[in-house]
């Protein structure tokens, strides 16, 4: 998709729409276009009044100019639609409760920022968050509108988030994580493991997402995750009448793929679930603002060859584990 001629408001990207019709290959290509912007629009938006589509085409007063073309020119209600072309504006984005945590700078260079994202805030605009990100919060804050996160990071899981600064060099970043020729390390406490486990171990096997859930599992089949996990030792001894089953150890995670939820589905295949995961091994359906009980999953680390000196870097977080905040005995039912 071409780079949007609207700047972001409020640190939040314009939505983009691309009319029917045109030689390249996308998924309307095949639709009739329709003779005016209006009456595409009146198709492409069915529920939506009219009143609400010709404000989004008003020539003048403070809604003027909302619906651009790819060269950032408004476009009017009779204008003739360019077949398969792109089409731009600010869509109305409501207020959101402030999750009450910071991010804070890491490293910053002129083509990248590398933060520590706090436990509950989510790294990109998505669904219920959207001023609620790290991306919306840093475009404002550091005044930085081409800000763009490079990877994924739970919004539960705290720790290292690299964004991208310059348009001009973010592919070749991107395409660090998207070849795996980044090696990234993640921290967690769980429970101490049982005596049958042998630590370093690879865990390997083929994870799904069913329909309709949030929970990733595992099933038969070749094998689309592997993670790497090592027993850096135990953090919280048993205390005065419990087993050691009841302890806290800390763990290092190395993900070698990719997938959704990948190390903490196989933690808690292992019988050792993170502490404080909302969804694994029981999905609690937590409110989003329920601050008590936070993932005890920190990315910890990331490596990588410069993808434009060559030279290596690494990015370490300045974020601690709490393991006072809780106990395993209660780490699936909190």
């Amino acid at each position: 998709m071409p780079r949007s001629p609207l700047p972001p408001r409020d640190g939040i990207s314009a939505t983009s729409l691309r009319a029917p019709g045109g030689r390249a290959t996308h998924a309307k290509n095949h639709l009739p276009v329709p003779d005016t912007i209006g009456d595409w629009l009146r198709e492409e938006f069915p529920a939506a009044p009219v009143d609400d589509i010709e404000r989004l085409l008003a020539q003048s007063g403070a809604e003027a100019g909302r619906l651009c073309d790819i060269t950032g020119r408004p476009v009017a209600w009779d204008d003739p639609v360019e077949p398969g072309g792109f089409y731009f504006f600010h869509r109305p984005v409501p207020p959101e409760a402030r999750i009450p945590f910071e991010i804070s700078v890491v490293c910053e260079d002129e083509d990248l920022l590398v933060v520590d994202k706090p436990h509950f805030l989510a790294s990109t605009p998505n669904g219920r968050f959207v001023r609620e990100s790290v991306v919306t919060r840093a475009r404002q804050d550091f005044d930085q509108p081409d800000l763009v996160a490079i990877h994924r990071l739970d919004r539960v899981t705290a720790g290292l988030l690299i964004l991208s600064k310059r348009p001009e060099t973010r592919g070749r970043y991107q395409r660090l994580f998207q070849d795996r020729k980044v090696t990234k390390t993640y921290r967690a406490l769980a429970p101490l493991p049982p005596e049958n486990l042998d630590f370093p171990l690879l865990r390997e096997s083929r994870l799904i997402k069913p329909p309709g859930g949030r929970q990733v599992r595992e099933v038969e089949g070749e094998p689309n995750a592997i993670s790497r996990i090592r027993l850096l030792g135990t953090v919280e001894p048993p205390r005065r009448g419990e087993t050691t089953s009841d302890a806290i150890a800390e763990y290092e995670l190395e993900p070698l793929t990719g997938k959704t939820h990948q190390l903490r589905v196989h933690m808690n295949a292992l019988g050792l679930p993170i502490l404080g995961d909302p969804v694994y091994p029981i999905d609690r359906e937590p409110d989003p603002y329920d601050f008590d009980s936070p993932l005890q999953l920190l990315a910890a680390a990331i490596a990588f060859d410069d993808p434009l000196t060559g030279r290596p870097r690494r990015f370490d977080t300045a974020l601690r584990l709490d393991p006072g905040r809780f106990h395993p005995r209660s780490a699936g039912t909190r």
